[in-house]
């Protein structure tokens, strides 16, 4: 196999945010966090249940494996036991999400996709979130709305977590005294500084950053010939 590129490095990570949490329903949105829930699946997490979106449980390879109906669903969501994978439009310092609009809320500069299911996800189950370009646009200091809850709203909630953060640039946590956002492994190519310069709030970085873990030689061959024989991930993080 040759080296890993920065897209496959993401999946990798993306798929790390399931690891440990056994019999739980993934729902990953968008197409890295996808290859990484079913990459998951196939390899450290074979207890994870993976969903079509409507109402089956699906192998990795889409085949079904379950029925899924909407009020199993529910309960699944509302008691802890789903973890998603988001993306956001804004994201600040404590895991607060918008993707609702930018702007004023009475007059908005842009219409986005409208608050969604994020409160509920994020106050009743864990939560992960995937951001493809890494930038001050994304990383805020202060969110224009929130839609997904982060650690400074949440208290009380029983299943509020926010496992993990994924960028093109490295992979990030609330591991810090006060749940603010904190620099866990840096992708390849990529430096503190880099990432520092692209984030719009003071980021805890610790002294040592290690790197983002590579693909094995089995994981690689898994996302090239099974996963994504098309290279369409490519496309999302072309480094």
């Amino acid at each position: 196999m040759t080296g890993a590129t920065r897209a496959e490095y993401c999946v990798v990570a993306c798929a790390e945010v399931w690891r440990d949490d056994g019999e739980v329903l993934a729902s990953p949105m968008g197409l890295i966090p996808s290859l990484g829930a079913r990459l998951a699946r196939l390899t450290f997490a074979p207890e994870l249940l993976l969903t079509d979106g409507e109402a089956l449980l699906v192998r990795p390879d889409g085949t079904p494996e379950g029925w899924l109906p909407y009020r199993q669903h529910l309960e699944l969501v509302t008691g802890g036991r789903r973890h998603v994978m988001m993306g956001a439009s804004q994201l600040d310092r404590f895991g607060n999400q918008n993707i609702s609009c930018i702007g004023d809320w009475e007059r908005p500069a842009r219409q986005l996709l409208g608050v969604r299911g994020a409160p509920v996800n994020t106050l009743n189950h864990p939560t992960s979130y995937w951001i493809p370009r890494h930038s001050r646009r994304v990383f805020v200091e202060r969110v224009d709305v929130v839609c997904g809850v982060g650690y400074d709203r949440a208290a009380g909630a029983r299943y509020h977590r926010i496992a993990r953060v994924v960028s093109d640039l490295g992979v990030f946590d609330f591991a810090t005294p006060d749940r603010s956002m904190r620099l866990v492994s840096l992708h390849p190519g990529v430096t503190a500084g880099q990432v520092r310069e692209a984030t719009g709030f003071e980021l805890t970085v610790p002294d040592e950053v290690p790197a983002s873990r590579a693909p094995t030689a089995e994981e690689l061959r898994l996302i090239r010939e099974v996963l994504d024989p098309a290279g369409a991930r490519g496309r999302e993080v072309a480094v």
